[in-house]
């Protein structure tokens, strides 16, 4: 925890520079913005020694230092998995509630589950220089992971929880995953599936959440997982249950990664007259508005996407503003709804 205390929000002079990379590649800064701006006025091997050294070192150009060294350019970056997944779209509002009352703009961005593109998406907000930067979970690649560390801007993590040393707002997906899974086993199920689908890393740790209460009970059975990296959706819930019923056919509950596929599932029993709860119990995760409405209710983890939100931005204002958050990692937790389908 020492590293995460010591650490100062954001010192001005500290990001990479044009000097630095010059310093870097032995030419002067004057030959480096030309090599930048004007590739075709150096040499093919110069200017692969300096698009070798921006890498190393994680140099972004500062669009806002061209007009005003010391403007502060008052917008904050968001990235966030998906724009159309009601979970991120939850958040984001969260986000805007809290920081434009505050004069902060937010510059958003859609990583698509791909940590090249988030990548790509912070090289290019990096140079309007944010004053903050407001990212889904951990897994960002080495090149973005330079990118941030050079750039020295205050950051905030969402959605996950971790020990490094990182500021962050979630919940433990672990924790989740094995909740529901020892809910559904004290409930009485003992052959329970598990769907899964985008496979990003909230989603790996439910897995492994399901897994962990399963072997506790001696009770696991590997072919009663499935798992797609395709993106997720209802449909897909209705194709998936018809694959886990063709090699586990006497599974007794379902624990969905998510309430798209749950719901899916569900809507699949209802053709194939497969009774819910007494032939199959169904889980999801998240609680989607609708998830509350279908028939039987949809059992699934209540998880706080618009607290998540409003804490990361306000731990975000903290650092911004110079200070340290009171509670660097935020554990917001997570609610299991019981309904009708288990």
């Amino acid at each position: 925890m020492s590293a995460m205390t010591d650490r100062k929000p954001r010192a001005g002079q500290s990001r990479v520079t044009l000097n630095d990379v010059a310093a870097h590649v032995g030419v002067s800064a004057i030959t480096i913005s030309r090599a930048l701006n004007k590739p075709a006025l150096v040499t093919d091997s110069l200017r692969q020694r300096i698009d070798d050294a921006v890498r190393q070192l994680g140099y972004v150009p500062n669009r806002a230092a061209r007009s005003l060294a010391s403007a502060r350019s008052h917008s904050v970056v968001v990235l966030v998995p998906s724009l159309s997944n009601a979970v991120f779209v939850d958040t984001l509002a969260a986000i805007h509630d809290t920081l434009y009352p505050r004069g902060y703009q937010t510059l958003i961005g859609d990583t698509r589950y791909a940590p090249q593109d988030e990548e790509t998406l912070l090289r290019t907000y990096l140079e309007y220089n944010p004053d903050g930067i407001l990212l889904t979970g951990f897994d960002q690649n080495d090149a973005a992971s330079t990118l941030l560390r050079s750039a020295d801007i205050p950051t905030v993590h969402m959605m996950e929880l971790d020990d490094s040393g990182r500021y962050c707002v979630g919940f433990s997906q672990f924790d989740s995953g094995y909740a529901l899974t020892r809910q559904l086993l004290d409930k009485g199920y003992r052959r329970i599936g598990f769907l899964a689908a985008q496979l990003d890393p909230r989603t790996i740790k439910r897995g492994e959440g399901y897994r962990a209460a399963l072997r506790e009970a001696g009770l696991y059975q590997p072919h009663r997982e499935i798992a797609e990296a395709q993106p997720s959706s209802v449909g897909q819930g209705a194709r998936l249950l018809d694959e886990l019923l063709r090699q586990a056919p006497d599974c007794d509950a379902i624990f969905c990664n998510n309430d798209d596929l749950a719901l899916g599932v569900m809507f699949e029993c209802q053709r194939r007259h497969i009774a819910v709860p007494e032939q199959l119990a169904i889980a999801g995760f998240n609680n989607l508005e609708m998830s509350a409405w279908t028939n039987p209710a949809l059992t699934t983890v209540a998880t706080p996407r618009y607290a998540i939100g409003a804490a990361a931005a306000n731990m975000l204002l903290t650092l911004m503003a110079g200070e340290q958050p009171a509670q660097p990692q935020q554990d917001l937790g997570f609610q299991l709804l019981l309904r009708g389908s288990t």
